[in-house]
């Protein structure tokens, strides 16, 4: 009687601590890895680095805990700016980065936040090792002496390969390895400068024996499996540097279409040169053709005209490199401008005075850039009245001047510039400059009109609505009539297209989408090309965009329950104009109130007394002026907030029965009192792939829910191994609140404080066991439905260790190539030492390592099992080992191991004098405390006395405290 009174306590304190527990707690972190790393280390006692061989698989994931869930962000340092992954964050538990590259390198952080106590942050290293093949340069220098008549030739062979870690290099010649003073003419050293990166062999004096096949080697001594690398190079008597030539002109001078063939070929060198093209312009053209030494660009164009070279090289003495310029003839922007006489400041052209005409054009190559003048279809040479002349390419390129002395009425006509380029084939620009006259006071004559610029009446300021397309006017007089240019008066900024000035031919400068950005002054001033070479004439529009009011907050969800007070506030931030502000607030359309704002105010509010259930829905606050409204809309809703499920809980799944498992899930509900009371939970769940979802309802009785608190409920029947979406729905008076979702995965449970670990090998990743690297072979997962038809018999089991023919197990198969004492180790991950129980004196920490094994044929070797610590340098005897036939069904050990530190546990199979050998695990599990066999029963306590049994009761209690702490 008195057990069970302890007994049915210890449940109700279970269940209280359960319901009632305050579980919120700041985050903490902890990397682990997977993937293809080489090695994981701690540097230094505070760096953990992570080594992994360029192109495989880097998986680093981020363990956290906390309530509610942190969320969780990768960011990584110690690299390049540009070199950022993914927007330098992923936001997920795993980082995965496949075919990892060098520049991938450097530190990585995960921080998890969850809005209590400060963020957790956790780093490691990630070192990528690489070695690329080694590049062999030589060079030679030749010194003499001609009064001694002395002679010296002397060959340096550079070996330099890129690699991570630091390479290291050997010489062969032929067959023999060269070291330093193995040879008197040869000397190996690496330049001080270098540091390491690369290594030079010296033949001093070359003799008939230095021609030889040389060959560099470059090693990173096999880390991460990288082999070494090499590379032969042939010196002969003929080797020598490259040279080339180029059997094209230097200029070539192109007429746009046409193609382009540049031919570049080896004039020397040995081994023969490899020949490559580049451009000045970054990159060759992307319709250019490269044939061995031959570049042909089709149809060029202006745009892939530049500079060309060809480079040769052979990794003996510098590279060759020949350049030729490619010139693509081409005409344009033709111009004109009118100087009135130079001699008066004046803007108005007079009879009887000095007028030039000046005409001005790009042109390439400007050599070629020829002009001509004609007056009404004529040609007009240069006379002591009309002085043709061509100003300095180095002053103004490109530019014709025609002066006309003492202007005459016999000088009114058409004057046409004509511009082209010598030898032909591109089109002439012709600019015509009308000169006629308009009849003014008697003996003044005027026939060019100097600009002039106004701003139409009303359009200066100019008041538009955001979006609107608008049109900044400026009326143009004059003849000719110039070009308007557009550019802000009031601010260096640029103008609408980005530029920061725009041309107009008509004074029109148009924007469409006008933004609350573009107010402010515009100058509109006149060019000096196509008209008067005057100074410049200009005005002013002013613009003014208006736009509606931004407010704030543009949506806001408000949870509150029935008969409870809400208070709503739209706030004004800008608006343009902003003396004229009015509001309304409505309910679905329906108006509740509307107003006018006080001058003092930038806001309105709006109160709902109490809370019913008409009051629930969409309230919208919209703000009006002039050019429209701006609208704070907020929801007013009585749904309860999503429940958090927790995921810090201790050994959440369990199996008793082979094919199925349990799973207990934990939550908490998220702001309970912000809404009515939560009456019931709807729990959903499915299994993943599928569509269908079961549900059912879990009521809460009249318990309030308090912040804080945990709740729980397992779920059971569960397949193996699959997983399972879960769905948690709080529902209130109002109804169902928002929803939360969580993953039900089926894995061995691994914590990094054990308690408890079990693996059955159901899943690929084998519960983080790897094979040992340096043993002969290694352990297969194996299933029996998968089992190949060429299977050795009478030995190994027929099923895994429930019977069942598609549960996996592990194996060592004994079969060829495998010998007798072959070995093969598997090893547990990492297990770090539970902290010491103050209510229960177990020093050092006992655990129980059990595992079930099948040991069956004429030829079984032994089976063994050891204790590995951390720091460990020399192993001790194994923990349990067993050896022979056993015969054909599974049995179970359990060894009982007490380990100081960290540490593994290591599973080995040595196989037998023959194939029928093969040895089998499955079901391992580690378990805290001494081994147990049989396990006890509550029948066994019964004799205990009273007074032993309210001592392990309040044991057992305590130790449950402390787990829970």
């Amino acid at each position: 009687m008195d057990l069970i009174i302890c007994v049915l306590g210890l449940l109700a304190l279970i269940v209280e601590g359960i319901r009632c527990q305050g579980v919120y707690a700041p985050p903490t972190v902890r990397i682990i890895h997977s993937g293809h790393a080489c090695n994981v280390e701690e540097e230094r006692h505070t760096e953990r680095v992570y080594t992994i061989r360029e192109g495989e698989t880097l998986e680093l994931s981020c363990l956290v805990t906390g309530h509610p869930r942190p969320q969780i962000r990768w960011t990584k340092t110690a690299g390049s700016v540009s070199d950022r992954f993914q927007d330098s964050s992923v936001f997920n538990e795993t980082l995965h980065i496949a075919k990892i590259l060098r520049t991938q390198g450097g530190r990585y952080y995960c921080k998890a936040e969850n809005g209590l106590g400060s963020p957790a942050i956790k780093s490691i290293r990630v070192d990528v090792y690489y070695l690329d093949d080694p590049v062999v340069t030589v060079h030679q220098s030749i010194g003499e002496a001609k009064e001694q008549f002395y002679y010296e030739r002397t060959v340096f062979l550079r070996c330099v390969a890129n690699s991570n870690p630091p390479v290291r290099y050997s010489w062969h010649r032929g067959r023999e390895v060269l070291t330093q003073g193995s040879d008197k003419g040869v000397e190996i050293y690496e330049p001080f400068f270098t540091q390491g990166e690369t290594k030079i062999l010296k033949l001093k004096n070359l003799r008939p024996q230095d021609y030889a096949n040389y060959s560099c080697v470059s090693s990173v001594r096999n880390v991460c499996g990288i082999p070494d690398r090499s590379v032969i190079f042939r010196l002969t008597n003929k080797t020598a540097s490259p040279s080339i030539k180029l059997l094209v002109e230097d200029p070539i001078v192109v007429n746009p279409g046409q193609t382009v063939s540049l031919v570049c070929i080896n004039t020397g060198g040995e081994p023969p040169p490899n020949l490559t093209w580049l451009s000045s312009n970054d990159s060759l053209p992307q319709r250019s053709v490269v044939k061995g030494g031959t570049l042909t660009l089709p149809a060029i164009s202006s745009d892939e005209a530049g500079v060309y070279s060809c480079v040769a090289s052979n990794n003996v003495g510098n590279p060759a490199k020949k350049s030729t310029t490619i010139v693509v003839r081409a005409l344009k922007k033709g111009r004109f401008w009118i100087t009135p006489d130079p001699y008066h400041n004046d803007d108005n052209i007079q009879i009887g005075r000095e007028v030039k005409i000046s005409c001005q054009v790009e042109a390439t190559p400007p050599e070629e850039l020829t002009f001509s003048w004609l007056k009404n279809g004529r040609a007009l040479r240069s006379s002591e009245r009309m002085v043709i002349t061509q100003t300095d390419p180095d002053i103004s390129p490109g530019t014709t001047n025609l002066d006309i002395i003492d202007l005459k009425f016999t000088d009114f006509g058409t004057y046409t510039c004509v511009a082209a380029l010598k030898g032909g084939g591109i089109p002439e620009i012709s600019i015509d400059v009308n000169i006629s006259s308009t009849t003014v006071p008697p003996l003044f004559f005027s026939f060019l009109v100097p600009p002039n610029l106004t701003v139409p009446r009303g359009k200066s300021p100019l008041v538009a609505r955001e979006g609107d397309t608008v049109e900044l006017e400026c009326l143009v007089s004059g003849k000719p009539k110039p070009i308007i240019l557009w550019s802000r008066a009031d601010k260096e900024a640029p103008m609408p297209d980005g530029s920061m000035q725009m041309e107009s031919y008509d004074g029109v400068l148009r924007i469409v989408n006008v933004s609350r950005e573009m107010t402010g002054s515009y100058r509109c001033q006149t060019s000096q090309y196509n008209g008067f070479n005057v100074k410049p004439r200009e005005a002013v529009v002013e613009l003014i965009v208006q736009y509606p009011p931004t407010v704030e907050p543009a949506y806001m969800e408000m949870r509150q329950g029935l008969g409870r007070p809400v208070v709503m506030t739209c706030r004004v931030l800008r608006a343009h104009p902003s003396r004229v502000l009015r509001f309304e607030w409505l309910l679905s359309n329906r108006l509740l109130h509307a107003g006018a704002f006080d001058a003092q105010k930038d806001e309105t509010e709006y109160t709902i007394r109490s809370l019913n259930r008409d009051g629930w829905g969409e309230y919208t606050c919209n703000v009006i002026n002039e050019a429209g409204a701006g609208k704070c809309t907020f929801e007013v809703t009585g749904k309860a907030y999503p429940p958090e499920f927790y995921y810090d809980t201790y050994s959440p799944l369990w199996q008793n029965r082979p094919r199925v498992y349990g799973f207990k899930l934990q939550w908490t509900q998220m702001n309970p009192n912000a809404v009515d009371r939560i009456v019931a939970y709807r729990l959903g769940i499915r299994q993943k792939g599928l569509e269908r979802w079961w549900e059912h309802e879990i009521p809460e009785g009249d318990r309030n829910l308090t912040k804080g608190g945990l709740m729980t409920r397992n779920l059971t029947e569960l397949i193996k191994p699959e997983s399972y979406e879960v769905r948690l729905t709080p529902i209130t008076r109002f109804g169902e609140g928002d929803s939360t979702i969580r993953i039900v995965t089926y894995s061995a449970p691994i914590n990094p404080h054990l308690r408890e670990f079990h693996c059955s090998f159901e899943e690929e990743p084998i519960c983080m066991f790897t094979q040992d690297k340096n043993d002969d072979f290694d352990w297969t997962r194996h299933s029996a439905a998968t089992r190949d038809t060429k299977y050795t018999p009478n030995t190994g089991p027929s099923g895994d260790r429930s019977g069942s023919k598609q549960g996996f197990y592990m194996y060592i198969e004994t079969s060829r190539p495998r010998k007798e004492g072959d070995q093969a180790r598997l090893v547990s991950p990492f297990f770090n030492v539970a902290p010491k129980n103050p209510y229960v004196i177990t020093n050092p920490p006992a655990y129980c390592f059990g595992f079930f094994y099948h040991m069956y044929g004429k030829h079984i070797g032994s089976l063994n099992a050891f204790l590995k610590q951390k720091g460990q340098t020399t192993s001790e005897g194994p923990a349990w080992s067993l050896n022979g036939n056993q015969g054909d069904r599974w049995k179970q050990a359990k060894v009982s191991i007490h380990p100081t530190a960290s540490f593994q546990v290591v599973l080995e199979g040595v196989r037998g004098p023959g194939i029928e050998g093969d040895i089998a695990i499955d079901d391992v599990t580690l378990e805290e405390g001494e081994c147990r066999d049989p396990p006890p029963n509550l029948s066994s306590l019964a004799p205990f006395p009273s007074s032993h049994i309210w001592l392990l009761c309040i044991t057992l209690v305590m130790t449950l405290l402390e787990g829970q702490r």
